[in-house]
């Protein structure tokens, strides 16, 4: 039968839609909030008056509400991440093949590499530029289809159906933008025009392609939500519309990471292995004086479904639906950072909400991936649950996962924050 309500899952998709990088998902996030009374503080700045408030930096953001709050209150932290793999330019990205315009890229995170092939391709990021004496970030976009990948023909490459795709990605990766010679600055003088801007002012890039397919509900009933990047702005959109929905609260204070870097090991000045958080909490939210033994931290992350082609792949005791609601994750080997003491406080949490909740673990001969959990556990010291929402297709260009289930991970973090 129909859903009775998707409005959460397009939202969602209004969301993601928004954020081609991790640069437009902290500007769409600041957006959100700022409409919702928060307002931004600088790296730098003196400590505000207790309220509600925002710190960008880069493609992470931080955001929390201390009014209201005792000053000794404990903390309740989601943490998410608003990068996904991708195709990124090259700092010198013109080339010529075969008569075609090309770019160089590196590929971002473990991105399945065929998932990019024959898709329209637009691109975003940020252009660093001449201010004065100094320098300027600006945020670009371009949904035109100027870029793709096409596929060698099948009958080019008889094998490929028998013994799979295999693709090199400095030789087979080189999105073709149109037949011609290149010259170097072409790409880059692109993007300056798409941003409104004079070539000659753009310094450097941290630029990226993406698929301009909208994000949209699938399905019989609507009961899937295909988009790119489900891993994983779902759980940024659900921990942003949960902070804005505990703000009037009183308890804990509830916080807001959004880190940059996760698909490459977390391990920058954006990322939940840096010091973002932790200084931001120091700073501007008393760190030092909030009980850490009863704060929480919930790593907030893409799960993995069960595949219906693959269900060997999967821990048959531990099988994980769509829209079965949001998923507990274990690991022995503390990828994933739950313990029994987190798992039961979620569940309690759960069961107060009216939120069926899943558990995964992998197999025990396969490896898992990781999260932000044990990074944030490593650095904070404050005992961390990962949680998050099934999907298929992770990692690929596009992605999938349930339709009701984005609202569910939704009214759990709000439940959590309380």
């Amino acid at each position: 039968m129909p859903l009775t309500d998707t409005s959460s899952a397009l939202d969602l998709c209004r969301f993601i839609d928004s954020s081609p990088s991790p640069y437009h998902a902290v500007q769409e996030a600041a957006r959100r909030l700022t409409a919702a009374g928060f307002t931004e503080v600088g790296e730098d700045e003196e400590p505000p008056a207790p309220g509600r408030h925002l710190l960008r930096s880069g493609g992470a953001l931080v955001a929390w509400v201390d009014e209201g709050r005792s000053p000794d209150a404990p903390l309740r932290i989601i943490g998410a991440h608003t990068d996904s793999p991708n195709l990124r330019l090259k700092p010198k990205p013109d080339r010529s093949s075969a008569g075609c315009r090309q770019v160089g890229i590196e590929v971002y995170g473990g991105a399945l590499l065929n998932s990019w092939l024959d898709r329209d391709l637009g691109f975003s990021g940020r252009l660093v530029v001449r201010s004065g004496a100094g320098t300027d970030v600006v945020l670009v976009r371009d949904d035109r289809p100027l870029a793709r990948i096409p596929q060698l023909a099948v009958h080019l490459d008889k094998g490929v159906n028998d013994k799979g795709l295999v693709l090199n990605p400095q030789v087979h990766l080189s999105p073709v933008l149109g037949t011609g010679a290149a010259e170097d600055g072409d790409f880059v003088n692109m993007a300056a025009a798409s941003a409104g801007l004079d070539p000659d002012d753009v310094l450097a890039f941290d630029l990226m392609f993406h698929d301009l397919t909208p994000s949209l509900l699938v399905g019989l009933h609507e009961d899937m939500v295909s988009a790119p990047r489900i891993d994983n702005l779902l759980s940024c959109h659900a921990g942003t519309e949960a902070l804005i929905a505990a703000a009037d609260g009183q308890g804990p204070v509830p916080v807001l990471a959004l880190f940059d870097h996760e698909e490459v090991g977390s391990l920058s000045a954006t990322g939940a292995a840096g010091p973002l958080l932790e200084r931001t909490l120091r700073r501007f939210v008393g760190l030092d004086a909030r009980p850490i033994g009863d704060s929480l931290v919930f790593s907030v992350d893409g799960a993995h479904a069960t595949h219906p082609n693959y269900p060997e792949r999967h821990d048959p005791e531990h099988r994980i639906l769509l829209d079965g609601g949001p998923v507990l994750k274990f690991n022995a080997r503390e990828r994933y950072a739950t313990d029994a003491v987190g798992a039961g406080i979620v569940r309690l949490a759960a069961e107060q909400a009216d939120v069926e909740l899943q558990s995964f673990v992998s197999r025990s001969d396969m490896a898992c991936g990781s999260t932000i959990g044990p990074a944030t556990a490593a650095v904070l010291g404050m005992r961390t649950v990962d949680l998050g929402v099934a999907q298929l297709a992770m990692h690929s260009a596009r992605e999938l996962c349930g339709s009701s289930d984005p609202s569910r991970l939704r009214d759990l973090l709000v439940a959590l924050l309380s």
